[in-house]
């Protein structure tokens, strides 16, 4: 036989289904079937006499149904319709009283004082003290916010759960008080540890925003912001040109002594060939284009810096914090104190921004000289040894 509870079940099932827009994520017929498993755990738990069971039962049903129709004051809808639904179930006027009394003591500002009161306003709010209470709150958040009632941020979400936890919400039966606290602290140290590590980044994100605004107020001119950069771009770009410059003539030269390798010098140390003349032009184009490919070697080659520096140095001005051969031993504590202390300084910012500048200016020198240098053997080496082959051709 089919209980009036059983009724009330199918009831609120398929009225959520009907009429329950799906916005409401959290108030819905999984909350309210968790809400009866609460009510059951309770009453098999507390004394309560037999005859206040169904009407709790009823209730935990029926406490939500008034969501339907609006969300503030959704307990009184509630009532409205519980009413109207055990009327036509025949149900006796008794226990239609208890069941709209017991749905009222679920307001939260509803103080109970029957058994059966405190029971349902425990229920109501037990996954307080489940384990499964973040995946709910955050349901609830975003209802709030599909619900346009209000929408939270993240931190303001915790900040209202923690003042639930601590100055809004109690259990009131003694059941709850006993089994569910412990979980409750859990959850409620969660909250105030998620709490603190949001202020703490926040805390972290305001300092780097101070920090960011103080540079910017001491960040140089955009006239002096423009010469750095287009300045620092073109000893950049002529960079790059010397060592293209100086890759041309590693390649050219390597091509120049392979082929020489494999093709005169097989010929020349042959037993049919006897004539040394012409040994002496491969000889002369081969020295000009090791020499070649000595100096682009030392025109590229990157020099070895220590790494390191000291904070008296810093001080001194002795040192460029901006080059990577300047601080990449360096732990980073160091670092970020060397270029704060530079950024604190206007003066200290454009003199290393400038000692960048002419460090560059100076490698940049040394490219080019050795390239001049390089360029000007392997001219004269081929000159050399072209004229060489022309006076070996006639000699032989």
């Amino acid at each position: 036989m089919t209980t009036l509870t059983d009724k009330a079940e199918i009831f609120v099932q398929d009225l959520f289904r009907k009429k329950l827009p799906n916005t409401f994520i959290y108030h819905n017929f999984k909350h309210t079937q968790r809400v009866v498993k609460s009510t059951k755990e309770l009453i098999e738990k507390s004394e309560i006499h037999v005859k206040h069971e169904e009407p709790l039962l009823l209730a935990a049903w029926l406490h939500d149904t008034g969501y339907i129709e609006e969300y503030a004051g959704h307990e009184e809808k509630s009532a409205e319709i519980a009413r109207e639904w055990l009327e036509k179930q025949n149900a006796d006027k008794a226990l239609i009283e208890d069941v709209t009394r017991i749905i009222m003591a679920s307001r939260m500002q509803a103080e109970p004082k029957e058994l059966d009161e405190k029971i349902i306003k425990d229920a109501d709010t037990s996954h307080l003290a489940k384990d499964y209470f973040e995946e709910t709150s955050e349901f609830l958040r975003q209802e709030l916010k599909l619900q346009k009632i209000k929408n939270y941020s993240h931190q303001e979400w915790i900040e209202q759960n923690i003042e639930l936890f601590t100055e809004r919400h109690q259990y009131y039966t003694q059941y709850a008080r006993e089994n569910w606290k412990e979980q409750k602290d859990k959850n409620l140290y969660d909250l105030l540890n998620k709490e603190r590590k949001a202020k703490k980044k926040l805390a972290k994100e305001e300092a780097k925003a101070r920090l960011k605004v103080k540079y910017k107020d001491k960040s140089p001119d955009r006239g002096i912001q423009t010469l750095f950069r287009v300045t620092m771009r073109n000893h950049l770009k002529l960079s790059d040109i010397a060592d293209a410059k100086a890759n041309i003539l590693l390649s050219v030269n390597a091509i120049i002594i392979s082929l020489a390798i494999a093709n005169f010098i097989p010929d020349l140390t042959s037993p049919a060939n006897s004539s040394t003349v012409m040994m002496l032009p491969v000889f002369i184009l081969m020295i000009f284009s090791v020499a070649s490919i000595i100096g682009a070697i030392m025109s590229t080659r990157p020099n070895v810096t220590s790494g390191e520096f000291t904070r008296e140095q810093i001080k001194n001005g002795d040192v460029n914090v901006l080059f990577f051969g300047n601080f990449h031993r360096m732990p980073y504590e160091q670092f970020e104190w060397a270029m704060h202390e530079i950024l604190e300084n206007q003066t200290d910012v454009y003199e290393s921004l400038m000692k960048d500048l002419y460090m560059l200016g100076v490698v940049l020198n040394r490219k080019y000289y050795l390239l001049r240098i390089t360029y000007t053997i392997f001219m004269v080496g081929i000159i050399l040894s072209v004229l060489s082959f022309i006076a070996a051709y006639y000699l032989a």
